[in-house]
């Protein structure tokens, strides 16, 4: 017999489903697939299973809370919002439990305890206080003679056994308050059930935990012009001058405009546009590879705006690359490509849309026209985005300001911080690429934590310089709990939803 305790993924779901109808007898209902991909996408360590022979056979599901923000008596279903989890709060101080089983069929190898030693494990890592846990009290329906104070005082001296309450005071948790109607139409606990909590003897309030983020960061925007280049190097020092500016200010993310490599396609202006850009593409590799150094030297992550790609089939692509100052690349290629991409490069679009986790959290990236698309935003809301990087491209103001005005809907219709760099002057000597027009920004959402215009700072028009802002993502947890109004909570998920196709 082989067992193994992992995270729980979303192919587990059949396992999960089958050993989860064996373990309640058709008490309560079952999580839905969406439940459990919502669960692992905003907190996939607290979502783990027992694989027992390449079977799943227990279960445990759990969501961090704020305890000086959570009604803790408050029933079930509003603990967990309903089945949206919206109460998860990765800053949050006590590990909530929401699920755990054991397929009976199993329960003789002690595999819940094995889960809440992980849990026990989980809650040290993540330095919070301690584990709360809502306990059914399956036993209670044949006592019902006893008050629930009277039958927990019973189990707790073994003069009773039942199978839920006992195995939790046996694993170190201890009753800390009756709930009435907790579970609707558990009848075998007459809807009853006990709060128990485990406190994390390690706990350091004064220490963060090593999956934290910081809470204040740091945003350099490089309003890049539009000059011609004697070589590549020329090119190189000109990135690395503005990486070591926004890196001398302690900045966290350096951002740079769209297509900001195009006055290399200067060498190949004799070819027409579409080889042009294919001969620039060759350069894209190695300017990656410079970009990842100057990210890990100068300590800042880096968008490194974006630059066009060949892939093995000869397809060419608008990617920008997140750098960050660990070593790792991340990459996001431009969904929707603009007619005149399609027109003059023959460009196609990319198929994924996704966060990237970085020290600082969650982020996203979507290249100027996507940001034009609310879809996307939606998703990577979603997907628990905090800060969406746009780096753009636009020639003229009309240009621009579908740019501009889209960003700032993303950042009210999805409570984020979007942060667009643009870039600005002249390039006579490469075809279409002539002319520029930019104001790079960040973009709040509106309510009264935020500047009143939803503008956190934005740059000189026209002017090339660095816009550095500081923003603060404790103000989107506060919005997003006790905004005035909740764009995110408020959603009609009875009535819609935006989600990917593939």
């Amino acid at each position: 017999m082989n067992i193994q305790i992992r995270k729980l993924s979303l192919k587990d779901y059949n396992g999960l489903i089958d050993s989860m109808t064996q373990a309640y007898g058709g008490i309560g209902g079952l999580w839905t697939r969406n439940n459990i991909k919502d669960l692992i996408t905003l907190f996939p360590d607290g979502q783990l299973c027992v694989i027992v022979d390449s079977r799943v056979v227990a279960c445990a599901l759990a969501i961090i809370i704020d305890s000086q923000k959570t009604d803790i008596t408050d029933p079930y279903r509003e603990i967990i919002a309903g089945g949206t989890f919206s109460t998860h709060d990765p800053e949050g101080d006590v590990l909530y439990g929401i699920e755990i089983f054991v397929h009976p069929e199993f329960r003789d190898l002690r595999l819940g305890r094995r889960l809440y030693d992980a849990r026990k494990e989980l809650c040290e890592h993540w330095n919070l206080k301690g584990i709360l846990v809502g306990g059914r009290l399956p036993k209670y329906h044949e006592n019902a003679e006893l008050t629930p104070r009277q039958y927990i005082d019973k189990v707790k001296l073994k003069e009773i056994y039942d199978p839920a309450l006992t195995f939790q005071l046996a694993n170190d948790f201890h009753v800390k308050k009756i709930l009435k109607n907790y579970l609707p139409g558990d009848t075998e606990s007459l809807e009853f059930a006990t709060l128990l909590e485990w406190n994390n003897i390690y706990y350091d309030p004064k220490t963060k935990a090593a999956s934290q983020t910081k809470q204040t960061i740091r945003l350099g925007l490089v309003q890049w012009q539009m000059r011609t280049f004697q070589d590549v190097e020329a090119f190189y020092e000109q990135v690395e001058f503005f990486v070591d500016a926004v890196s001398g200010y302690g900045a966290d993310f350096a951002l740079f405009p769209e297509f900001f490599n195009t006055p290399l396609m200067g060498a190949y202006n004799h070819l027409p546009t579409t080889e042009a850009m294919r001969e620039l593409a060759k350069l894209t590799e190695v300017t990656k590879q410079y970009i990842q150094r100057l990210a890990v030297s100068y300590n800042v992550n880096i968008i490194a705006g974006s630059m066009p790609f060949l892939d093995e089939a000869n397809k060419l692509y608008n990617v920008s690359y997140l750098c960050q100052r660990n070593g790792r690349t991340d990459e996001y290629r431009k969904v929707h490509i603009t007619p005149n991409e399609t027109k003059y490069y023959g460009m196609y679009g990319g198929d994924q849309v996704r966060v990237f986790d970085t020290d600082c959290g969650k982020v996203g990236i979507l290249i100027c026209y996507d940001v034009e698309f609310p879809e996307l935003g939606r998703i990577l809301a979603d997907q628990g985005l905090k800060m969406l990087f746009v780096p753009f491209l636009t020639d003229t103001q009309n240009g621009y300001t579908r740019v501009r005005n889209c960003a700032q809907a993303r950042a009210i219709e999805n409570e984020c911080y979007v942060a667009i760099a643009g870039s600005v002057g002249n390039l006579p000597k490469v075809n279409n690429m002539d002319i520029q027009y930019a104001q790079s920004a960040v973009f709040t959402p509106s309510d009264f934590a935020f500047p009143t215009n939803a503008v956190k700072a934005e740059a000189t028009p026209n002017a090339e310089m660095v816009l550095v802002v500081d923003v603060d993502l404790n103000l989107l947890k506060e919005l997003n709990r006790y905004g005035t109004v909740q764009n995110l909570t408020d959603r009609r998920r009875d009535l819609y939803r935006v989600s990917l196709i593939k």
